[in-house]
């Protein structure tokens, strides 16, 4: 009893930092907010416009995913891993460097409108409405790529070979195989864009257009710095928290488990949807989606590879500060991760306050933080420690559900060993833990420093406008209309993140010892 008390220390000061992390912010937001008296009709129009761009945003993602899924899952071609492995880059992709690439194939002196204007046709805008949902599809039909793809692979080959052996034809395989099984997956699929859509800020805040496109994050992004009105910023945080937990709540209710049973893991027979015209559609499908998320990330990497010499020293500096944010959050992702996923197994709370940053989003963490500070010490010279802070508890949720399954299996092969042996302590996890965990460890370090090297949230509030990360100082630029530069740092930025995301990735995986 007494060792297994001392097992849960260091899981009891982890949940204790995230909770006072998470639950202090949400709870000076609350008593700050006073009620939603402060709100104003704008602040009900951004809400509105909140809750139909993140709907309709999750009704495409989800509907232009499918065919892409089946298509990937029942074709196979060369490249097709790596194809599969590049759905994940929009994901990781900072969102003020998707935004840029976008504007590079559709924006007013982007590709598409040059040849729109070549053929005398009239230009398109990207900003407003429109293009804040587009760009929410391009950042998460991916997602909902990988989580619906996971879906088919999950139905048993038995079933596949049993429908084609009975000479189903394709819409009756659909009916008794696909459909169960979509109506399963595409809920939660559903209810996870809409709520990564929901705390949606750069995007919003780049391509909004002005007030008729205007997020919840970026309404309390207003109040904070335009307007200087911490009530009312406080009360649309509120408003946010409640959407947040809503879409949660919905979301463990919704979700159907598969009733498909288990299989053999046998192989999938080679000719599935043999015909021409099932061919031609997976290839529209496949090539479509490949064109439409990689297109924008080549035009930012061709236009911003050239201006690298030619950036400022400022933007610059900015990277260095960003790398060093992404560094120290990472390191304190993992410190609090770890502790709370090892004793997740047998503590159903360890895992429950691992999910807290899931209520709020960056920005009411910020407001928050900012209302509890501003007394005592002057938020802009805290911002770079409170960003590192807020970056590592958001990030948490991600690090924990890449570390419970395999802390799950670690426990139920090595327990009894490492037990019988007398392993425990340091020792156990020098010999035993951070070895068999070295991969998800990897991967989960990778995540979350692709995720603070990416952050445009709460710098916005704290900086003092010296202070800048590498997000920031491209937000600047464009706002400037430097875009040249601005596709350099964009560019920067890109490598820098996913140079990170590789190298702890390969640092997990060089480190496991299988």
């Amino acid at each position: 009893m007494a060792r297994e008390f001392r097992q849960m220390i260091p899981a009891a000061l982890a949940a204790a930092l995230v909770a006072a992390l998470v639950l202090a912010p949400l709870g000076a937001v609350m008593l700050r907010a006073g009620g939603l008296s402060a709100l104003t009709p704008s602040d009900l129009d951004a809400l509105w416009f909140t809750l139909w761009q993140a709907a309709l945003s999750a009704l495409l993602s989800c509907a232009l995913a499918v065919p892409v899924a089946r298509a990937l899952h029942r074709r196979r071609f060369p490249g097709r891993g790596l194809f599969i492995a590049a759905l994940g880059a929009p994901f990781l992709l900072p969102t003020i460097v998707a935004v840029m690439g976008l504007l590079a194939i559709l924006g007013r002196r982007g590709l598409l409108n040059g040849i729109l204007n070549a053929l005398g046709l009239p230009d398109i805008s990207l900003y407003g409405p429109q293009g804040v949902v587009v760009a929410h599809v391009f950042l998460n039909l991916p997602l909902a790529t990988r989580m619906i793809l996971q879906g088919w692979q999950a139905i048993p080959a038995e079933r596949v070979r049993l429908a084609l052996s009975l000479g189903l034809p394709p819409a009756q395989i659909s009916r008794h195989l696909e459909r169960p099984m979509l109506r399963a997956v595409l809920p939660g699929a559903g209810l996870a864009i809409f709520l990564v859509c929901l705390t949606s800020f750069a995007v919003a805040l780049t391509l909004g257009g002005g007030p008729r496109a205007s997020t919840l994050e970026v309404a309390i992004y207003q109040a904070f710095r335009f307007d200087a009105d911490l009530g009312r910023a406080a009360a649309l945080s509120v408003l946010q928290i409640a959407l947040a937990l809503a879409a949660l709540a919905i979301a463990a209710r919704i979700t159907l488990p598969s009733s498909f049973g288990a299989g053999l893991d046998r192989a999938l027979p080679a000719r599935l949807a043999p015909g021409l015209g099932h061919r031609l559609k997976d290839g529209i499908a496949i090539l479509g989606t490949g064109a439409f998320l990689l297109v924008p990330l080549g035009a930012i990497a061709l236009r911003g590879i050239a201006e690298l010499p030619s950036l400022p020293a400022s933007v610059w500096h900015a990277a260095l500060t960003s790398c060093l944010i992404a560094l120290g959050a990472t390191a304190v992702t993992l410190a609090l991760a770890l502790p709370l996923a090892l004793a997740a197994p047998r503590a159903r709370w360890a895992e429950a306050v691992a999910m807290l940053p899931l209520a709020a989003s960056a920005l009411v963490l910020g407001t928050g933080l900012f209302v509890i500070l501003r007394p005592a010490l002057p938020p802009a010279s805290l911002a770079l420690p409170v960003t590192l802070l807020v970056n590592a508890a958001l990030s948490l949720p991600f690090a924990l559900r890449l570390l419970l399954p395999e802390v799950r299996t670690l426990q139920a092969d090595y327990d009894r060993l490492a037990g019988s042996l007398g392993l425990q302590g340091l020792a156990r996890l020098r010999v035993l833990t951070l070895p068999r965990l070295a991969r998800p460890l990897g991967f989960s370090a990778g995540i979350a420093a692709a995720f603070s090297m990416g952050d445009l949230g709460v710098i916005t509030l704290f900086s003092d406008g010296r202070t800048q990360t590498l997000p920031l100082a491209l937000y600047s630029l464009m706002g400037s209309y430097r875009m040249d530069q601005a596709a350099g740092a964009a560019c920067l930025l890109m490598m820098l993140t996913f140079g990170l995301y590789a190298l702890f990735d390969r640092i997990g995986a060089h480190a496991d010892p299988r």
